[in-house]
């Protein structure tokens, strides 16, 4: 392959963003958008999904759009986007992006938790992978990228059912790769480390009041075992995913990327 071939302009790819409407998802959609794609946000709040279509750049007049699907409901997602892929273009980029489960102690949940969390993310995902698989195997090029978390290197304290179904979106990922490869059709995922999203700020707010201490202190806390000596922002974690979903990264598959700071640098 000549290298002074290679691109990272996204211009003429369709991209489907999960989770778009706040915090990592819509900075992953941002950062396609700026990148050439055309973006489908996809989420359950139509509102914020109207709104955020309209701030989408568009530097290759694109026609950005949006489908308003909860995940939590994983037949009505089927539903609605395979009756958007049977009108429309066909989609080469595939972001998977769902919100994570709710703080607690492993020990302490019930067993439901796990099987809405599987659901929610290992079932959801392969039923858009399903979807979107046929026309990216016929073109030869597909990118499928999953936003999971740090704790598939290292599990984080008080997240027991994130952390297992985080491991099962790993593996689910790895075994996927090695099956689309021939097909030119790359999976990656992307392991944001502590990122200054509404997620991370609830969690925060659990913490002190389980502690017994500020927000700002849990804060200060975290902030102290990162490195780089701060959190992350939204818009970094989205400059992986648009590397990793460019024509540049057609060598990359099956892998797991933190984006961390240096937190598990000694893993």
């Amino acid at each position: 392959m000549d290298l002074s071939s290679l691109q990272y302009s996204l211009g003429g790819k369709r991209a489907i963003v999960c989770g778009s409407t706040q915090g990592i998802g819509r900075a992953c959609a941002m950062r396609l958008a700026s990148l050439g794609a055309e973006v489908v946000l996809l989420a359950r709040n139509e509102s914020a999904l109207q709104r955020v279509c309209e701030e989408l750049p568009k530097p290759e007049k694109q026609n950005h759009s949006f489908l308003v699907a909860d995940f939590g409901q994983p037949d009505v997602l089927k539903e609605v986007v395979t009756n958007y892929l049977e009108k429309a273009d066909p989609v080469q980029i595939l972001v998977n992006n769902t919100g994570g489960p709710p703080h607690g102690a492993i020990v302490d949940v019930e067993p439901e938790a796990f099987l809405r969390a599987i659901s929610m993310h290992v079932v959801c995902n392969q039923i858009l992978l399903q979807a979107v698989m046929p026309k990216m195997k016929e073109a030869g090029f597909g990118r499928v990228i999953n936003i999971i978390s740090t704790s598939v290197k290292e599990p984080i304290p008080g997240l027991g059912v994130s952390n297992t179904t985080r491991w099962a979106v790993a593996s689910w990922a790895k075994t996927t790769a090695g099956e689309l490869a021939r097909f030119g059709i790359t999976v990656n995922n992307v392991l944001p480390g502590y990122t200054d999203t509404a997620r991370l700020a609830a969690l925060f707010a659990d913490k002190s009041k389980a502690g017994n201490t500020t927000q700002e202190q849990v804060k200060q806390a975290t902030i102290g075992k990162i490195p780089l000596g701060r959190l992350a922002q939204p818009e970094e974690i989205a400059a992986a995913v648009g590397f990793l979903v460019s024509p540049a990264a057609s060598y990359i598959t099956g892998i797991n990327v933190p984006v961390d700071g240096g937190r598990l640098s000694c893993m």
